[in-house]
């Protein structure tokens, strides 16, 4: 429940800073698990990321996140967060982009047109599908945009923590 409160306290504050944030994002690793609670795998800045085991068993979020994606976003982003004609690759705005600036475009959308683009992201925050699965979403991109899992439907994964079953039929209810 821990990670959909912090989103949807971000979501009220949308564009402010979070205090203990460096300005610099070079200066903050946002790919290695620093800690796991209940299944879920966080950066030492308390920032979701995925687990790959060495025998390649993939953490219980990226393989939610993998189906997720693959039920809402890749007829637009394309297929393993690769992007498309229409849409760019998801799997790289993981990794460059800032974990609260990637919500705030996946709850609220975003524009850009101009002569030189016209693109627009619509809004999910009222997209049960997307929003009780968007840090799985998330750390599914982030993984691909490392090239930690690859390409395909994962081989095998972690077994869902009863907390996160849980906080899912909490979401959905």
């Amino acid at each position: 429940m821990r990670y959909l409160g912090v989103m949807l306290a971000f979501t009220m504050v949308s564009g402010s800073s979070l205090p203990g944030l460096a300005d610099d994002a070079d200066e903050i690793d946002n790919i290695t698990a620093a800690y796991s609670e209940d299944g879920r795998y966080f950066t030492e800045d308390d920032v979701p990321t995925y687990n790959v085991s060495e025998d390649g068993t993939i953490d219980w979020l990226s393989y939610s996140g993998f189906r997720r994606y693959h039920s809402e976003c890749h007829v637009c982003h394309g297929p393993e967060g690769e992007g498309s004609s229409y849409a760019p690759a998801l799997k790289n705005s993981a990794i460059d982009m800032d974990y609260y600036d990637f919500v705030d475009v996946v709850v609220n959308g975003r524009k850009k047109i101009n002569a030189a683009e016209n693109s627009v992201m619509p809004a999910f925050g009222d997209n049960p599908n997307v929003m009780c699965y968007l840090d799985d979403i998330y750390v599914y991109l982030k993984a691909r945009g490392t090239d930690a899992i690859p390409r395909g439907r994962p081989k095998s994964r972690e077994d869902k923590s009863d907390v996160i079953r849980e906080d899912e039929n909490a979401c959905l209810g």
